[in-house]
């Protein structure tokens, strides 16, 4: 067995904080925005302003093959549930506080780790579970039930990170099967119909600077997912995902400065006990022997 290389590792590391920075400044523009359109526009046009870059990576690639799925059912699935998520994510960014949204979103490995067990047989034990429990606990100290009221941005929180969740697994079932162009495609093409549809009913008119915003957080997203496949690419993915919970600074940060948000004691509690819960699930699957597909290391979270 050939030892880590603890450069790539350093490097890999660096690259994942970049893009969970990258990802946070996208969000703060998200949530600027949604004060003024719905989420269904600003999905919309985030996914569309994507489509050309999108298209470029799919005329680049030098694999042969089609872009019709192998797996039609499973990719369908993926793309509705990928768009629900999304849209779910933005309206949660837009009425809830930064810290308050990411401390839900962290529960999505808990997730994964659940549906990891009929969807790709995983067996998860006492370990494990005693993590998901524990990540679960950490959820209902942030939200507080019966001592804080509960919102719609709440519950678009929590469904966006089911739907994240169900979205990763179904890639880590159909992965090796399917060309990446399909599992990159399909999600935007799902958002620009679906959010297309529902537009006229919640259409606002672009100003300039507007419209400006709504292609920075395209170029930022793509920007981030890149350097985040470099980032797995280089480091151990036991090194590459638990950068992702560097996103609480940002939160704690970007709210303070730009929205005057200050996470209350709960928050701040609860999203330690599922940062805890999602380190402790990352690191037990890295462990050889302990898991047989990996299903919150392989996953790529926000890209």
């Amino acid at each position: 067995m050939t030892a880590p290389d603890h450069s790539h590792n350093l490097r890999g590391a660096l690259l994942s904080l970049a893009a969970m920075g990258l990802f946070s400044t996208h969000d703060v523009i998200v949530k600027h925005l949604a004060g003024v359109f719905s989420p269904v526009q600003i999905v919309f046009f985030s996914a569309l302003l994507s489509l050309p870059a999108v298209t470029v990576y799919i005329l680049r690639t030098r694999t042969d093959g089609s872009i019709w799925p192998r797996n039609p059912g499973w990719v369908a699935l993926r793309t509705v549930v990928a768009s629900i998520a999304t849209l779910s994510a933005f309206y949660a960014f837009g009425t809830l506080p930064l810290a308050e949204t990411y401390a839900i979103l962290f529960a999505t490995p808990i997730v994964i780790t659940v549906l990891s067990i009929p969807l790709l047989g995983e067996k998860v034990r006492m370990r494990r579970w005693c993590a998901v429990l524990a990540g679960l606990v950490g959820v209902l100290v942030v939200l507080r039930p019966g001592q804080a009221s509960l919102s719609a941005g709440h519950l678009a929180a929590i469904i966006s990170a089911c739907m994240s969740a169900l979205s990763m697994t179904i890639v880590r079932r159909v992965g090796k099967s399917e060309r990446p162009v399909v599992l990159t495609l399909y999600p935007i093409l799902g958002n620009i119909v679906l959010m297309g549809a529902a537009l006229p009913f919640v259409w606002q008119p672009i100003e300039g600077g507007q419209f400006g915003f709504l292609a920075m957080i395209s170029v930022l997203g793509l920007i981030a997912a890149v350097l985040s496949i470099l980032a797995y690419r280089l480091a151990e993915a036991a090194i590459a995902a638990p950068m992702q919970y560097s996103q609480i600074l940002w939160a704690v940060f970007y709210g303070a400065l730009i929205f005057h948000e200050y996470p209350d004691r709960a928050t701040l509690i609860g999203a330690a006990i599922i940062i805890a819960s999602g380190l402790y699930i990352v690191l037990r699957e890295a462990r050889p022997g302990t898991s047989g597909h990996h299903p919150v290391l392989d996953s790529r979270a926000r890209s």
